[in-house]
């Protein structure tokens, strides 16, 4: 491997390791030069030389408890005492109480949950449930949306990572998502007629509406750049596909367990989609977990026809056991609530961002879960850096937002973006003091945005 590790000066041990060994994701491999991370604690984590950085992102939105919460440790520990895995066949008591628990949080009648080890596979069984259930072929899905890296999620993706994997799995058919900041359709907000909604049906009317199995959406568009929709578009969206049969299925992946200061983003809106899909704020991240949850009709149709999928860690009980302490400390700690409150504080810190930085286009979220979108010219709304612009790489890091996030790291202040969107969703524990700080760190590093917008 001599030929393939090139000028070794200076390099990390770890790092010389990971570059020689590990193949990472969304990455020419040849320029990868990660930092090295050897501990996290609360709302930090900390680097090889003992620089600690507060994590204003969760990671990519998964650390909704923090690092190392004490109950969670331990119940990886005790659980790792009595039974590391056992077949998804058997009954687990973690496995069947987690269930438990998602019914309980989860809208209206969802009911039963099929576990597996994270929201790619959360949402390919998603569509083997729609497919099934209904005996229709076809998925609607957004343009902006993201759901997941293998082939049948990466398909129902809008964003440019699903190029490479083209033409995907058959049946997928995309729409305009609710961007009330660029609104495809040219309206106000006092304008608004819902033209997203009525573009769905014409869609659905052009695929075949008795071919149409389910719409999937994002209770809030994530990674598409924090779409808050209308007050109206999910109720509406949820009476269309009730007009047609058509199942509608919520990812919430990204906005599930408090991240939006709701159990789950669809519950701002109190629509009960036909399934949830989740991963992330399930357990924090400590243990890889997804999973489906179906209403008791679709539960219902299997009780008598067979399901034609599994997976051999579904329901794994370290990562279930994970999920269950981690669901009560969402409880006990009040953190949906906390969210919720500290979101407000959080969204009007950042308007004052917006207010002093002239590259500041729109912000938007809901709870701990805010979007900044970077424009050159707010008169225009011309984006700061193009969205899906090759030129800045598939993960769209490059650029001014390369710089920026460089110059956060160098302060102390971890933030996730992407394009021209920063993602600040901290973990839902975070103290406001440590909020206010981060946002004070967003203000020195925004100059730099104001500069490349005025250059």
């Amino acid at each position: 491997m001599a030929d393939s590790k090139g000028n070794r000066e200076g390099l990390d041990p770890i790092v010389e390791e990971t570059r020689d060994y590990v193949f990472v994701p969304w990455a020419v491999q040849g320029e990868v030069r990660p930092k090295p991370i050897l501990r996290a604690e609360g709302c930090w984590f900390f680097d090889a030389e003992g620089q600690r950085y507060l994590d204003f992102s969760s990671q990519h939105i998964v650390s909704n408890i923090g690092h190392g919460h004490p109950k969670v440790v331990a119940a990886i520990q005790k659980q790792a005492e009595t039974l590391c895995y056992i077949s998804p066949g058997y009954a687990n008591d973690m496995r069947s109480r987690l269930a438990r628990l998602m019914a309980e949080v989860t809208p209206g009648d969802l009911c039963k949950t099929l576990f597996t080890s994270g929201g790619s596979e959360a949402n390919e069984n998603a569509i083997k449930f729609a497919r099934w259930y209904t005996g229709r072929q076809k998925v609607i899905t957004r343009y902006r949306s993201y759901h997941g890296a293998s082939h049948g999620s990466m398909t129902l993706g809008g964003d440019n990572r699903r190029w490479a994997s083209e033409p995907g799995i058959p049946g997928i058919s995309r729409v305009f998502d609710p961007y009330c900041y660029r609104c495809p359709f040219g309206k106000q907000p006092d304008s608004c007629g819902l033209e997203c909604v009525t573009h769905i049906e014409e869609v659905i009317r052009a695929e075949g509406p008795d071919q149409v199995a389910a719409v999937f959406i994002e209770g809030i568009t994530g990674i598409g750049g924090v779409l808050v929709p209308p007050a109206r578009y999910l109720p509406a969206l949820r009476a269309l596909c009730d007009t047609y049969g058509i199942l509608l299925v919520s990812d919430e992946v990204m906005t599930g367990f408090g991240r939006t200061g709701r159990w789950f983003g669809v519950d701002h809106w109190n629509v009960v989609p036909d399934i949830i899909t989740f991963a992330k704020g399930v357990n924090g991240g400590y243990v890889p977990l997804g999973g489906v949850v179906i209403s008791e009709r679709i539960a219902r149709h299997f009780d008598r026809h067979m399901y034609w999928g599994g997976l051999t860690y579904s329901g794994h009980p370290l990562a279930c056991a994970a999920g269950v302490a981690t669901i009560e400390v969402y409880r006990e700690e009040e953190l949906i609530e906390r969210s919720a409150r500290l979101g407000l504080r959080l969204l009007d810190e950042l308007r004052g961002l917006q207010a002093r930085h002239p590259s500041i286009g729109d912000v938007r979220g809901l709870g701990l879960f805010c979007g900044i979108e970077l424009v050159k010219d707010r008169a225009t709304r011309e984006a700061l850096i193009p969205w899906q612009d090759p030129q800045f790489g598939v993960m769209g890091g490059g650029g001014v937002m390369g710089r920026m996030r460089e110059a956060a790291m160098q302060r102390g202040l971890y933030f996730f973006g992407k394009w021209n969107m920063m993602y600040i969703a901290p973990p839902l524990t975070v103290s406001e003091e440590d909020l206010l700080w981060g946002v004070r760190v967003l203000d020195e590093v925004l100059g730099l945005a104001d500069a490349s917008a005025t250059a």
